[in-house]
């Protein structure tokens, strides 16, 4: 490796923070005025330690890693301060020195892997492409340590998927891709910019543990981005609490949650869900969300009672089986089939919500698509509100939709941005013609103050509203036709926790007051436990245990559901030093030959409503 004269040799490196930043200020060039998004920021992260910085969209975090890391634009912001890696100031130097720095002296892990990993180019080439720029490495001792490298960060078998392309890796197992790339060079500063956002619960439990040991080993620092104070409590030393570019609370991550005295920072701390606080109480203001504006407490929604199970369901649920055919070869034959729902059966009655749990690619997104008919069956039964839903076809499908409506993860993908808000909530009243388009209007005004939004704002468009707003539109729309049951597929996965927060508390709000059932697919435990009045957890396409909220998460009996559950981040940072030793092995491929039989399946009866599948890992 070759060093400039600027650079200091280990000797001289200074004993003091390994990275300082004093008077951080970005501002951004967006129609010609400045826009300053960071303001006056100041902090040190000292050798092997973690320091945390929370907050929402929009509080600045981000930006303030880019900005460490030299990734701004040039063109458009501009970043005034100074900021130190061990000692040396990084607002001096050219593009071509900051160049050598980024992977050797400091490196960072990105929120989506796959916007940051070449599809082109194997998985091994992009890590040895690192080894040998910054530590002058030949290609075959670079292999040999991509291998020691992808072992380290415990991917299966790294040396024949050595050669495999990113398209072939799991979420989880990219992640640890990038946590490998960051870690060739044995940086002193690791920057994870939401590295476990858009994970599963256990593979995010994974991915902690593992930046935790790998911390210990290497006496790295870390600089943890994130917006979860349950991973803020289990990785941090320190935590800066970040609001709208301004830096509003710093400390020991103990006294931040134990004595946090700005009411950002507790109303971040009470829209946490805490996975066993439900126990069996019944006061609804221990779940009221606080207002992150005022510090204000909001009216709580009611907490999860029970339902009348004596009628009939409203939904009927037996046997379904959907199968996606895999084809290969020159003439595209069929080689074999995913079996990604393989005989699921519950029922849903009115006012219920029934939560289905499980890792990408467990079948329950596909489960919630099969019974609205996105996506067809190939067999078993679906009865909803009277209608024999499989057999349904033209017109009467249409009818059958009603009854039934489902809301997607993201709320900009499935609004139309050239629709305001008003006429896409309106258009499933207009498109059914359950009315004429003043009462279209008046419908869509009332929904919209229903959900907690303005009437006025439906000549707006979806780009004008936040996530959360965006969220409580596609509510609203879902309930224009008045539906007696609810698909809500991922829908507070991708919201800040405070907007998470409100977004459930609308849900059981409307429930209590329409009835509606609700179908509830999340892989968040501790939010499934919070909304849910029973709960199914999926594994491969099959429901492997279900049961009432309280028996499933307080005697849980098949070994995923207990993996599921003890994966969850705890915001308690006496967990500081746990590590969960959780299996890291990917979930099984779903991947059939032609002509496969599942074997037939053994239930045991744990409690009343509570069963459990038997032999299946």
């Amino acid at each position: 490796m070759t060093v400039s004269k600027s650079d200091p040799t280990p000797d001289s490196r200074p004993a003091g923070p390994v990275l300082a930043v004093e008077g951080l200020s970005v501002s951004f060039l967006t129609d010609g005025r400045r826009a300053t998004v960071v303001r006056d920021v100041s902090f040190e992260v000292a050798p092997g330690e973690t320091l945390a910085i929370v907050g929402e969209s929009g509080s600045g975090k981000s930006v303030t890693s880019l900005a460490v890391m030299g990734l701004l634009p040039p063109r458009v912001s501009r970043v005034e301060g100074r900021i130190r890696l061990m000692g040396r100031d990084l607002s001096s130097l050219s593009q071509t020195e900051m160049s050598a720095i980024r992977g050797r002296d400091m490196a960072m892990i990105f929120q989506e892997p796959m916007t940051s990993l070449n599809p082109v180019f194997t998985i091994g080439r992009q890590i040895s492409e690192s080894l040998v720029r910054h530590l002058g490495l030949t290609r075959s001792a670079a292999r040999a340590e991509t291998v020691r490298l992808l072992e380290k960060v415990r991917i299966p078998n790294a040396a024949a998927r050595f050669d495999e392309y990113p398209h072939q890796f799991s979420g989880g197992m990219r992640q640890r891709v990038m946590i490998a790339m960051a870690l060739a060079s044995k940086p002193k500063l690791l920057i994870a910019d939401e590295p476990t956002t858009a994970l599963d619960v256990t593979i995010q439990g994974q991915i902690l543990d593992l930046i935790k040991q790998l911390q210990e080993e290497e006496n790295m620092s870390v600089l943890f981005i994130t917006h979860d104070m349950g991973v803020v409590a289990e990785v941090a030393d320190r935590t800066m609490v970040m609001y709208r570019g301004d830096v509003v609370e710093t400390g020991t991550t103990r006294d931040v949650f134990h004595h946090g005295r700005h009411p950002y920072t507790r109303a971040l701390l009470s829209a946490v869900p805490c996975l066993g606080e439900m126990g069996e109480t019944t006061d609804p203001e221990r779940f009221a969300v606080v207002d992150m504006e005022t510090g204000e407490r909001l009216p709580a929604a009611p907490v999860v009672g029970t339902v009348d199970r004596g009628e009939p369901p409203v939904l009927s649920v037996r046997d379904l089986v959907t199968r996606f055919d895999v084809r290969g070869g020159v003439f595209g034959r069929r080689t074999g089939a995913i079996h990604a729902v393989e005989g699921v059966s519950f029922d849903l009655h009115q006012g219920e919500t029934l939560a289905l749990v499980g890792e990408s690619g467990c079948g329950k997104s596909t489960t919630g698509r099969s019974i609205m008919r996105l996506v067809e069956p190939v067999s078993g039964s679906v009865e909803l509100d009277g209608f024999d839903v499989l057999d349904l076809g033209g017109s009467d499908l249409r009818r059958m939709r009603r009854s039934i409506q489902m809301i997607f993860q993201d709320p900009f993908a499935s609004l139309n941005p050239r629709m305001t808000v008003g006429a896409s909530v309106a258009e499933p009243f207009t498109t059914h013609r359950l009315g004429s388009r003043a009462e279209a209007r008046d419908k869509a005004a009332d929904l919209l103050e229903r959900v907690g939004l303005s009437a006025d704002m439906s000549s707006r468009y979806p780009h004008e509203f936040s996530g959360g707003q965006r969220q409580r539109i596609a509510i609203a729309r879902a309930l224009a036709l008045d539906p007696k049951v609810i698909v809500a597929d991922e829908s507070v996965s991708a919201l800040d926790v405070s907007i998470k927060a409100q977004v459930c508390n609308l849900l059981m709000d409307l429930q209590e007051s329409l009835k509606i059932a609700f179908l509830f697919i999340s892989h968040d435990m501790a939010v499934v436990e919070r909304v849910s009045h029973r709960v199914a957890v999926m594994y491969l396409g099959e429901i492997v245990e279900i049961g009432p909220r309280a028996a499933l998460f307080g005697n849980p009996q098949h070994p995923y559901t207990k993996k599921l559950i003890a994966a969850v981040p705890v915001p308690d940072p006496a967990r500081r030093g746990i590590r969960r030793n959780l299996d890291v092995e990917e979930l099984k491929s779903p991947v059939r030959p032609l002509g496969y039989r599942p074997p037939e399946r053994r239930y045991r009866t744990v409690s009343p409503g509570h069963v459990v599948m038997e032999d299946t890992l």
